[in-house]
């Protein structure tokens, strides 16, 4: 992905863990998510990890965080051509060719695509002004398929 922490690796093991899905009574997944909670915490987290933590905290249902975590996304959200995507901070900003459409980095749209799944995980469901969003993040993810259908790597 992109980035290499305890944080994101943590994160990834709880959502696999709840997409089983493992009850959050399990004490492996308590854990877990204790972990998380510290992680939220920090205030220099990478947009990346922000991500995976917002998805992670949809899956076990806890709305504070989750909301609190998408706030923070929305601030860092990049809009252009009336959609909405993440990408890494620092990087250089895409060429404005006239015959050429642009590709994001696969680690940017699994990070988007992740966002996505932060917004329609949610219980109850999603809120009308929630899925408006959801569809300009989904608008741009498509954005980004090659014309086969799939994305520029398997992540």
């Amino acid at each position: 992905g992109g980035v290499d922490n305890e944080a994101t690796l943590t994160a990834y093991i709880t959502i696999a863990l709840l997409e089983i899905p493992l009850p959050m009574t399990h004490s492996v997944v308590r854990n877990a998510l204790f972990c998380l909670e510290t992680a939220a915490n920090q205030k220099e987290n990478h947009v990346y990890t922000k991500a995976l933590l917002a998805y992670a905290f949809a899956l076990a249902g806890n709305r504070e965080k989750r909301k609190a975590l998408l706030d923070s996304l929305e601030k860092e959200a990049v809009r252009k051509d009336g959609s909405v995507h993440w990408q890494r901070p620092g990087k250089e900003p895409e060429a404005d060719l006239p015959f050429h459409r642009y590709r994001a980095p696969s680690a940017e749209v699994e990070m988007t695509a992740y966002v996505l799944l932060a917004h329609l995980t949610s219980q109850p469901a999603p809120a009308q002004e929630e899925l408006a969003f959801a569809s300009l993040i989904a608008k741009w993810i498509s954005s980004q398929q090659n014309p086969n259908g799939g994305f520029s790597s398997t992540q």
